[in-house]
């Protein structure tokens, strides 16, 4: 079994509690407008060139030349396909410092529950191992991906990017029905859920008072998190040759900490960015 995946980060502290090891999935069923990860939108392979690092060595010119061989790393190819047993021990690696920081490993995306059965096989062995796993998503699933992983997860980072129908459709692309229900229904089985709002000015910033409203008919959320946008993968779209759709507004600290209180004060869950 393999899935595709285009990157590795250890030692990341945003993923979840702790110290981790975040395994990026290709391939996304949504296309938010803010997306700083658009290698991860599809599920194909793609070269990406950075010109401000192109060294102008000539090395890419060769006809047998691979993007790892690049000099400047001007050119990066973003998927790759591997194994559980290639993927596994790496992910190891770091075992220590995730028992020693209450951390362990997170599978993000894209949205990695479009190759669930990878991701089941994965986190099962991981918690064989004792790790502490997370899974990052988006909640765009069929119910039967979200139930193969559900038995080996130990917490969902679970995004929510609005509650209105047609606010998520002009945000995203998609419908939000199935993302709440799923939500719901990890909420009725009793998993541990960790909520995620981007806070992206002139999207979803009049979504705070309807969407802290619906989680606090939730019972099992651990902590609601509201993050400020960031338009840092502007290169990225470049490099890729994608359209670039992210906004240019960016939020203020004093809208941040307004949404923060106005989803404290509803739902009295821990609120932090």
């Amino acid at each position: 079994m393999k899935a595709r995946i285009f990157e590795i980060k250890r030692f990341a502290v945003h993923d979840g509690d702790g110290i981790r090891t975040t395994v990026f999935f290709k391939g996304c069923p949504l296309r938010c407008v803010w997306c700083h990860n658009p290698e991860g939108i599809s599920q194909k392979t793609q070269t990406a060139y950075y010109a401000h690092k192109c060294i102008g060595c000539g090395e890419c010119k060769r006809e047998d030349f691979l993007t790892s061989e690049c000099l400047g790393d001007a050119r990066v190819e973003y998927g790759r396909d591997v194994t559980i047993d290639e993927l596994l021990p790496v992910l190891l690696e770091d075992k220590e410092f995730y028992a020693n920081s209450g951390g362990g490993v997170t599978l993000s995306g894209g949205e990695c529950l479009m190759q669930a059965d990878f991701c089941a096989e994965l986190l099962k062995a991981l918690k064989s191992e004792g790790i502490h796993t997370a899974v990052d998503t988006c909640g765009f699933a069929p119910r039967a991906a979200l139930d193969k992983v559900v038995p080996y997860t130990d917490v969902f980072l679970y995004d929510l990017k609005a509650y209105d129908e047609d606010v998520h459709i002009k945000c995203t692309g998609c419908s939000n029905k199935l993302i709440l229900e799923n939500l719901k229904y990890l909420d009725t089985i009793g998993k541990t859920v960790e909520i995620r709002i981007p806070f992206v000015p002139e999207y979803n910033d009049g979504e705070m008072e309807k969407t802290a409203h619906f989680l606090a008919s939730l019972k099992n959320i651990s902590k609601v998190r509201v993050l400020p946008y960031h338009n840092y993968a502007g290169s990225k779209y470049a490099a890729l040759d994608m359209e670039n759709t992210l906004p240019l507004t960016l939020p203020s600290k004093e809208e941040l900490e307004a949404a923060k209180a106005l989803i404290r004060s509803i739902t009295n869950f821990c609120v932090s960015e």
